[in-house]
């Protein structure tokens, strides 16, 4: 990693040192230093790498870490990864003080940008009267208010929710209520879909990365029907897709249960922005409804504005019955929800003093008071039409961009979930891990990307609205540098 930060080529060199004099940001090499910075909100700024990340100070808490966290947690390496000190709007600043410009928004999270003022506010203003309640035995005053929100989100007028803290956990939610309105345990589930890593929704993720250390525990009532491709081959991939869906419907889980639930997400996240042909969704959920099996929609990643609706369902033609919701939720807190119509939720006894699914943080009035925050915003129009115009104008550009350029299968998505899939040559095989140069290429041009795919070959994006027009004309070019890049 030694040496200094590779430059944009020529032409890309010259975009970046205009527009960061005409932010007041200095450019590597430029002689203006940083002073310019005051003139320019932390939050809205291009890149500034006083030093080649990671570095000492990064490097130095990963020796630290190294020596009291789990091994499996987080990947430590030369060049990887950079630790977080603060972050605004699209901006993160590193413990070396170098400033970033975020294109995942902490895994979809901060969709409204990284501590956001009104989230912030609230969040302090609830800090100083209650930060925590009872639960299921003394609710606090404002989980009332967040569900009510939530019902009057939802697909259905008299939904009812139960709040949870991770997305596992409402994907868990959501499972118990299938069996509990069905009586059938069985679940079909979709190759490359994610779910959770917790045992009931690890037993509906498909990757076997995660499956396999812990496959003589996991629930065997799990059928996998393939996702369908789209493009040119989508519409014969999408026939076997549903004849798979039928006739695991009709005749049962691998272990013979009947099926009671299908999970989908409408726009598959972890296995890189893979979005299903046209017409698919309406077809599983017509299949579903048919043979008595209940649709659960996984919107933790997709819902809540970032594809351009509250929910995405909606624009793909999934016709849930349960909705699971969380990251950007919360804004910054965990917080997460299973939502749905109130036949299905009624599945669940009443209550009599020992509720059969609760959890000590249930409702935690701080992520209440930052869900409501954002729910204010993610509501008005200008939000949603946000996330869809520039979540279109990345991926065009970036197809425009990239196109030609070897090794890059095609960029796709659904407003701001975006996925560059990288190919080999030929495209006979997928380059396992080619996502992860690429990630740590951008972040020497100061951008965050994450790798996703079956088999790290996707270069995802879940930025937030508030990336401005020119930190993402910064990171088009950044991220053309870093795939074009020799391996």
């Amino acid at each position: 990693m030694g040496g200094r930060v590779p430059l944009l080529i020529a032409r890309v060199g010259h975009h970046r040192r205009d527009a960061a004099r005409r932010q007041g940001i200095p450019h590597h090499g430029d002689a203006r230093g940083t002073a310019a910075h005051a003139s320019v909100t932390f939050g809205s700024r291009l890149p500034d790498l006083r030093i080649p990340p990671p570095g000492p100070a990064s490097r130095a808490l990963a020796d630290r870490l190294r020596a009291v966290e789990s091994r499996n947690v987080t990947h430590l390496a030369d060049d990887w990864p950079i630790f977080w000190e603060s972050a605004a709007g699209a901006n993160v600043r590193d413990a070396d003080g170098n400033v970033y410009v975020d294109l995942c928004a902490g895994f979809g999270v901060a969709l409204l940008g990284h501590s956001h003022p009104a989230v912030s506010a609230a969040i302090a203003d609830q800090a100083l009267r209650l930060t925590h309640g009872m639960g299921d035995v003394h609710p606090p005053s404002i989980r009332v208010e967040l569900l009510e929100r939530l019902r009057d989100l939802s697909p259905w007028p008299d939904a009812r929710a139960v709040l949870a803290s991770t997305g596992s956990e409402a994907v868990e939610i959501a499972l118990k209520t299938a069996q509990l309105a069905t009586g059938h345990p069985g679940v079909l589930a979709f190759e490359g879909g994610y779910h959770g890593l917790t045992m009931g929704s690890l037993a509906t993720t498909a990757r076997s990365t995660f499956r396999r250390p812990f496959v003589r525990r996991l629930y065997r009532g799990v059928a996998f029907a393939p996702y369908p491709l789209a493009g040119p081959r989508g519409a014969t991939s999408m026939t076997l897709a549903l004849e798979f869906v039928r006739r695991a419907l009709r005749d049962g889980a691998p272990n013979g249960d009947p099926i009671g639930a299908v999970i989908v997400e409408p726009v598959q996240g972890r296995a890189g922005a893979r979005v299903a042909p046209a017409g698919f969704m309406a077809e599983v959920s017509a299949l579903a409804a048919e043979a008595g099996a209940l649709v659960i929609a996984d919107e933790i990643l997709t819902g809540m504005g970032r594809c351009g609706a509250m929910l995405a369902s909606t624009r793909v033609g999934l016709k849930p019955d349960l909705v699971c919701v969380g990251k950007a939720l919360g804004a910054g807190l965990p917080l997460s929800a299973c939502v749905g119509r109130r036949a299905v939720m009624d599945a669940w006894p009443e209550s009599d003093g020992e509720a059969v699914h609760t959890s000590t943080f249930l409702g935690h009035p701080l992520a209440c008071a930052a869900a409501l925050a954002a729910l204010d915003r993610y509501g008005p129009e200008s939000v949603l039409t946000r996330a869809e115009a520039l979540g279109e104008s990345l991926r065009t550009r970036l197809a425009t961009r990239l196109s030609g350029v070897p090794g890059v299968g095609e960029v796709r998505g659904l407003g701001l979930l975006l996925g560059i899939e990288l190919v080999s040559g030929d495209r006979s095989a997928l380059p396992a891990g080619a996502a992860a140069r690429v990630a740590v290429a951008a972040l020497r041009e100061g951008v965050i990307v994450l790798p996703a795919g079956d088999v790290g070959q996707v270069v995802e994006l879940t930025p937030s609205v508030a990336l401005t027009d020119e930190q993402a004309d910064y990171a088009v070019e950044a991220l053309v540098k870093a795939i074009a890049a020799p391996a």
